[in-house]
């Protein structure tokens, strides 16, 4: 048996607006290492997984950090292209979250995943499905008159605010029949559980992460709809089977776990189901 590190891991991820996808981030961490799970800073940290946070490694990582540590990427993107990629060789990139990233970064690799693709390991047996529709805004979105008035006469939709609970909104998401989002990891937790979705219009966000994302499990993307599409779409939505690139999944999922760091897991030499790191 190997050592048992008990102290918490120290991951960054944005505390902003409050967002379902960011918080799942410690939570997943947290189940694949066995550890308990802290937010640090950028400059503190020892690892980032989900979200678009590789500009933030450029910006504090431009040199070597002090301690001589380099934090891990496991699933983090880039939100845009950046202008120079030295900060590389002063972090530990285990896995990116797809190929785009990649690309921008100048790196070859065929293993990507978002982390957020393991959130069923995190919900146990999974809510019975509903016939309601998800909708699923980016949280920018919450406000806007258009989307207020949607709900209103639709009375299929269920809104669902990114900002609650995690594991809540998850649950509420695939309790759903189908799931229109805004939101990136509304599709990637329809997406992990099988439920069919569809890509709405993050209003005024950059859409590369939709795109890195989708290339990294094979998933069709073409161009997200509108609000004002929505109650067209609803009226010729049938019943569906799960996502029809669910061996990306499988595959983005297995990749995840098996380049999660072996040295910070709970155990330093012998993972929890005995094999070797």
């Amino acid at each position: 048996m190997g050592a048992v590190r008990t102290e918490p891991l120290r991951l960054y991820w944005w505390k902003g607006v409050p967002n379902f996808g960011d918080a799942l981030s410690a939570l997943v961490v947290g189940h694949v290492s066995g550890r308990d799970v802290r937010h640090a800073g950028p400059k503190a940290c020892e690892m980032l997984a989900i979200g678009s946070l590789i500009q933030v490694m450029r910006r504090n990582y431009g040199d070597p950090a002090p301690d001589g540590r380099r934090p891990v990427i496991w699933g983090a993107g880039l939100l845009h292209p950046v202008g120079s990629t030295g900060f590389l060789d002063n972090v530990e990139v285990a896995l990116l979250r797809g190929p785009l990233t990649a690309e921008l970064l100048g790196l070859r690799t065929r293993t990507f995943g978002d982390p957020g693709l393991l959130v069923a390991d995190l919900l146990g047996a999974l809510p019975d499905r509903s016939d309601r529709i998800a909708l699923v805004p980016h949280h920018s979105m919450l406000e806007d008159p258009a989307l207020v008035a949607l709900v209103a006469c639709e009375p299929a939709l269920e809104l669902i605010d990114v900002g609650g609970d995690a594991l809540e909104v998850c649950r509420r998401i695939v309790a759903c029949r189908h799931v229109i989002s805004a939101s990136l990891h509304g599709l990637i937790v329809a997406d992990a559980c099988g439920v069919p979705s569809t890509w709405l219009r993050p209003g005024d966000q950059g859409h590369l992460k939709f795109y890195d994302y989708a290339a990294s499990v094979g998933r069709p993307t073409g161009v997200p709809i509108e609000l004002d599409e929505i109650p067209a779409l609803l009226r010729g939505l049938k019943d569906a089977d799960a996502p029809g690139w669910s061996e990306g999944i499988d595959r983005a999922r297995s990749d995840l776990l098996n380049h999660f760091p072996a040295s910070l897991r709970a155990m330093t030499d012998t993972v929890r189901t005995g094999v070797r790191a």
